[in-house]
């Protein structure tokens, strides 16, 4: 029997709502319905094994993350990346563990990958009860570290893909120290998903010493063979901060949700959801100064909620900024973010 996610398929259909009611307590019963369809057809469509396997731990480690991390949805996390080889006598370190200390004064979580190094350091200075892991299976280095052993907050995954979901789904702000390949790896997904806008606009800070050059480097590498051959575009450098300390870095965060608070797209309207209103003035500037990044006759405007965002009830008090957005220049539109911020 053919299955097709229309409700054409008979029995199966019958079946599948008998097995819902069943289990009872279903949220979103329309989309479990799908994914149960969805299972059913990969056993009909593939007979390897492996890539049944696959599927399977995917969904697995997926709904484990969401279990995790709902209770704590409307908190603040802070995902930061770095190197797991650097050791605890190491001033790059030290920073780390000062930077974690300071986001928990904030009442911000962070997110990390669990293991040594700068992960240990920024799990140690946020503590237990402020910090989650998310671990991969390695044959080295990446054992839990002693902050997240043992902790409800602790997610060891199989697969790098689902954990790469993790670490950006549930983040605020971005946060890189020095590190490696997976270091770098990540600073450039984080870039790519936040200028094509595959993910929500979010502070992505890059922290060094006050005599690093890690980060400057690779900022020239970004600026000479980039950008000058017309690969990237300037406004694309909105999306990057560079500091040089914990207290810097705290405060790109925080400047960032001073009145920005989260963004939705509405058809093809961005929302903004603001904790403070912006005055006629300021409106008025923000039609005139991006007005390069607006649909032809699209404008910036005051709202208040818009119907579909009944589904968010706890922000239903926060006042809107629509904008008739082109969804090209997100570099500019982060700039945007700023000014609203600043005004």
């Amino acid at each position: 029997m053919k299955l097709h996610f229309t409700r054409t398929n008979g029995s199966v259909d019958a079946s599948i709502d008998s097995l819902i009611s069943l289990a009872g307590d279903i949220r979103h019963p329309d989309i479990v319905r799908e994914m149960i369809l969805a299972a059913l057809k990969a056993g009909q469509e593939d007979n390897i094994r492996g890539d049944l396997k696959l599927m399977n731990t995917t969904m697995k480690e997926m709904r484990f993350t969401t279990k995790i991390f709902g209770p704590y949805r409307n908190k603040r996390k802070i995902t930061v990346f770095g190197s797991a080889r650097t050791s605890p006598d190491e001033p790059i370190y030290q920073l780390a563990s000062l930077f974690g200390k300071k986001l928990a004064e904030k009442d911000f979580m962070v997110i990390t990958g669990g293991g040594g190094g700068i992960m240990r350091a920024v799990n140690e200075g946020a503590g237990t009860e402020h910090s989650f892991g998310v671990n991969i299976r390695l044959p080295f280095e990446q054992s839990p570290n002693p902050t997240l052993e043992g902790s409800p907050r602790l997610i060891t995954y199989k697969y790098f893909f689902n954990r790469k979901v993790a670490f950006l789904k549930e983040a605020s702000a971005v946060v890189l120290f020095p590190g490696g390949f997976g270091t770098l790896d990540e600073a450039m997904e984080t870039l790519t998903l936040i200028q094509t806008g595959k993910h929500d606009l979010i502070p992505l800070i890059l922290i060094d010493e006050p005599d690093g050059t890690y980060w400057v480097s690779w900022i020239q590498f970004i600026k000479e063979s980039l950008l000058a051959q017309g690969y990237i575009s300037a406004s694309d450098f909105h999306f990057i901060e560079c500091v040089y300390s914990a207290d810097a870095a705290v405060e790109c965060v925080c400047r960032f949700y001073r009145r920005f608070h989260s963004q939705r797209f509405v058809d093809k309207k961005l929302v903004f959801r603001l904790t403070s209103p912006i005055g006629e003035k300021a409106l008025r500037e923000l039609n005139t100064l991006f007005h390069d990044i607006l649909d032809p006759e699209g404008s910036i405007y005051l709202s208040g909620p818009l119907p579909i965002e009944e589904d968010e009830p706890e922000l239903s008090t926060l006042p809107r900024l629509i904008i008739d957005f082109n969804r090209k220049d997100f570099g500019r539109l982060r700039a945007l973010i700023d000014f609203i911020n600043n005004c």
